[in-house]
């Protein structure tokens, strides 16, 4: 069963909180959708970020942080307490930036880490 609190352990940055909000609204996805954040194997650097929305799961640890519902497998914790999520729109890059102080190493692309 998922339990639900509300001290965050990621952070979301106005700018990602606005670019999340257009992509629901945009994308028509249901109230009863939450931001799923986690990691998965793989990548470059042995893990990649994962960043959606989703339905809750067994699982799952559901968060509160400025009006969004953050859903989290309560084993990707220990990877991503403290992360920040940004959104960044410049010249050469637009797209979701992860700043995780857990990351020992991380690629070129940015959404790959290791730990």
């Amino acid at each position: 069963m998922s339990e639900t609190t509300t001290k965050s352990p990621i952070t979301l940055t106005e700018g990602a909180r606005k670019q999340l909000s257009r992509i629901r609204q945009e994308q028509d996805v249901p109230d009863h959708f939450g931001l799923r954040v986690g990691v998965k194997g793989g990548g470059c650097s042995g893990f990649s970020y994962l960043l959606g929305f989703d339905e809750p799961k067994e699982h799952d640890t559901i968060y509160e942080f400025e009006g969004f519902r953050i859903l989290m497998d309560k084993a990707h914790g220990l990877y991503l307490l403290g992360m920040e999520i940004d959104w960044l729109e410049g010249l050469n890059n637009r797209g979701f930036i992860f700043n995780n102080p857990n990351a020992e190493e991380t690629c070129g692309c940015g959404t790959s880490f290791s730990a």
